[in-house]
């Protein structure tokens, strides 16, 4: 969910140019020369047979959770054109909104993990539904990602960095509604159709992968074109208003239901480090109710998934409970998590390079600072 920064002056008196996260530019290679590409990772120790134990994937769990989502889509969007020309149809569509487009992001991931189902077909058809509903080329994503968590937050190295500096809260604001990130998904995604790969794009996907990268973006342009020329035709035919409801099914919830998985999305690293080998100085694990757990596929343990990611999403609460007494203490809700986030990157708006040090529980090993100490520019809490 990365949202370019570019229109936000830094506050206080020690401004900083805006950092290069381009993969292509000169923090890459800095990254490269300071060891911080593809390096080596701290992992809290588990036992081995205790982690095979984890890693176990099964059928099951994904299955049962993905006919809900299914039959709450067609639920929702039932109720939406039933009462269509009501107020009672806004709740409907409003909770179809969240199933399509918000639900549809932790199902893409872990997919794209292949840790979901233990049948790999089931992955990767839920993939690249998942990938449809969310406007991202599952070519692309499926590579971006595996880029994220070999080098998570290394600047010049890891495509999906959220929150760049100097940080535009404008831009951020916006992302709740999906309008800027859905007009740059859908350029890219025309681009690609088109038969043109960014630099960026060309720097993580193999070259092998380019034209099935061209061919889904067509795809999935295609189907957008036809949610589009439905409604036009509804519209010509007299259908009045009714004539936006092929457009609130296919492509338009990933607008107006995005919110969750931007305020969950976001929790997942907001004001932490940069350029860190880590994930506990780096990455946010949040307690969360049992419905963000269901729509977000327990990603709140996200210091958890991203030390162990072939660790499938069930499984995720049991690892904390293992691991826990090594990592930061968790956020208690999404609220706490905001909290202690907005106070450190308004801090980061004053304090170019300041991010926010989480303590670790008394036993637990230290951050060791040696797999880290090339890169300047942090000044922790």
């Amino acid at each position: 969910m990365s949202v370019p920064s570019t229109d936000v002056e830094r506050v206080g008196p020690d401004p900083a140019p805006p950092r290069d996260y381009s993969l292509t530019g000169p923090s890459s290679l800095r990254a490269v020369e300071a060891g911080l590409a593809a390096a080596e990772w701290y992992h809290t120790e588990v036992p081995r047979k205790l982690m095979k134990e984890l890693m176990q994937r099964s059928d099951q769990p994904a299955i049962r959770d993905t006919i809900l989502w299914a039959i709450l889509h067609v639920a929702f969007a039932a109720g939406g054109i039933w009462f269509w020309g009501s107020w009672c149809a806004v709740p409907f569509w409003f909770a179809y909104g969240v199933m399509y487009g918000s639900a549809c992001d932790a199902r893409w991931h872990e997919c794209g993990h292949g840790t979901a189902f233990r049948t790999r077909w089931m992955n990767d058809v839920l993939y690249h539904i998942c990938s449809f509903q969310v406007a991202r080329n599952p070519v692309n994503w499926r590579w971006s990602h595996a880029r994220h968590h070999t080098d998570t937050i290394i600047v010049g190295r890891d495509p999906e960095i959220a929150w760049m500096h100097p940080i535009a809260l404008t831009l951020k604001a916006l992302a709740y509604t999906g309008v800027v990130e859905v007009w740059q998904n859908l350029r890219t995604l025309a681009r690609n159709a088109a038969g043109t790969l960014s630099p960026d794009e060309k720097d993580y996907v193999p070259e092998s992968e380019w034209r099935k990268a061209v061919f889904w973006a067509r795809v999935h342009m295609a189907i957008y074109a036809a949610a589009v020329l439905s409604s036009m035709g509804m519209l010509m035919a007299g259908a009045g208003w009714k004539a936006t409801i092929p457009l609130l099914l296919i492509g338009g919830p990933r607008i107006y239901g995005c919110w969750h998985m931007v305020m969950t999305g976001l929790l997942q690293h907001g004001g932490l480090a940069e350029d860190v080998l880590d994930h506990r100085l780096n990455s946010r694990t949040v307690y969360m109710n049992p419905i963000s757990r269901f729509i977000y596929w327990n990603m709140g343990y996200h210091v958890e998934h991203h030390m162990f990611p072939m660790v499938p999403y069930h499984a995720l609460a049991r690892l904390h409970e293992v691991i826990k007494h090594d990592l930061p203490p968790a956020n208690t809700s999404i609220w706490d998590g905001y909290r202690e986030m907005f106070q450190a990157i308004m801090r980061q708006r004053r304090e170019p390079g300041y991010y926010l040090k989480r303590t670790l529980p008394q036993g637990a090993k230290p951050y060791r600072e040696e797999l880290h100490a090339a890169v300047p520019e942090r000044s922790p809490a």
